[in-house]
């Protein structure tokens, strides 16, 4: 927080500067940027506290119950007590780190409850530095559950907060359309092209590149896909809050939630407007990602099969 916040907001202001300058007046919206400046100064409030509270603590009461507590855990059937700082450790851990990150984000926008909480970061039509501070105050309650199996198996906790915190500074520049497609790196690495997919509403790009500074467990998992050049993006939601008011876009998801939850008597649909995915519907008034990247699919395999039917045939 100390040297972070400031460079944030310097180099925020710079990309605001230079898109003022070079015929990108639209890039950033004033009120939507005092949107995102109040939602990540809230987050850099709250962070601390509750971090200490629930990372810090969480990690070492596991690192601790696991060894030497519970029998010795590691000690005694995994076969070491801890897997200590050397450099490869430390490599490790930032890769272990992110596969848990791309589960805890993927999850985000799998789960209707958890996406109430991370759409906050999604809710600007805006991709800039501005949106990258815009940050759910929610998601640091239950962020640290996804994490808690690696102090478990032996990495020291101080040693998953940092890699926390390298893959949050990766996480910030991401956002900018500044920066092309890096050719060789983009192999391995999250690349901010990558990102402008991840916040795109187009309905091919929704659900896609969860990763943090790798691309590999989108890719592993079936979730990655390159930017396009020949579509136009288009980003945030497809049902934005509407609203530049900090409490609004923080609940609005919450309050869907709940008169979705009131449509019908059926506890499996109420649970399933809770935890299903987003859009879920038990009448098919609102249709899930995937629901909609397979209708669309099929309108192209059609409008295709006619485009093939309507090529004149050669006189006889």
């Amino acid at each position: 927080l100390v040297y972070g916040v400031p460079c944030f907001l310097g180099l925020i202001a710079l990309e605001l500067a230079y898109s003022k300058s070079h015929k990108r007046k639209d890039l950033y919206q004033t009120k939507d940027l005092l949107a995102s400046l109040g939602m990540g100064i809230g987050s850099a409030v709250i962070a601390p506290l509750i971090k200490t509270i629930s990372a810090i603590v969480i990690f070492n009461l596991v690192y601790e119950l696991f060894n030497p507590l519970v029998g010795g855990i590691r000690t005694n059937i995994l076969g070491w007590e801890s897997f200590g700082y050397a450099w490869y450790v430390w490599l490790m851990c930032q890769l272990l780190d992110d596969f848990s990150y791309y589960w805890f984000h993927r999850q985000n926008h799998n789960v209707r409850f958890l996406w109430a909480a991370h759409i906050v970061h999604h809710s600007s039509d805006n991709f800039n530095l501005g949106t990258a501070v815009r940050n759910g105050w929610f998601t640091i309650l239950y962020k640290p559950f996804f994490y808690m199996w690696m102090p478990a198996i032996g990495f020291p906790p101080e040693m998953v907060v940092v890699c926390l915190g390298i893959e949050a500074l990766w996480q910030f520049q991401l956002h900018t359309v500044y920066v092309p497609k890096l050719g060789l790196i983009e192999k391995v690495f999250n690349t901010h092209t990558m990102h402008q997919v991840h916040h795109a509403k187009n309905i091919e790009y929704m659900d896609k590149n969860h990763g943090g500074f790798l691309n590999i467990f989108d890719k592993m998992f079936g979730t990655w896909k390159a930017l396009d050049d020949d579509i136009e993006v288009q980003y945030g939601v497809s049902h934005p809050p509407k609203s530049y008011n900090l409490w609004i876009i923080l609940t609005h998801e919450y309050k869907d939630i709940w008169n979705d939850v009131k449509k019908s008597g059926n506890w499996w649909h109420k649970f399933m407007y809770i935890f299903g995915p987003p859009g879920w519907s038990h009448d098919g008034s609102s249709l899930t990602v995937k629901q909609m990247q397979r209708n669309l699919k099929m309108e192209r395999e059609i409008q295709g099969k006619a485009a093939s039917r309507a090529v004149v045939q050669p006189n006889l």
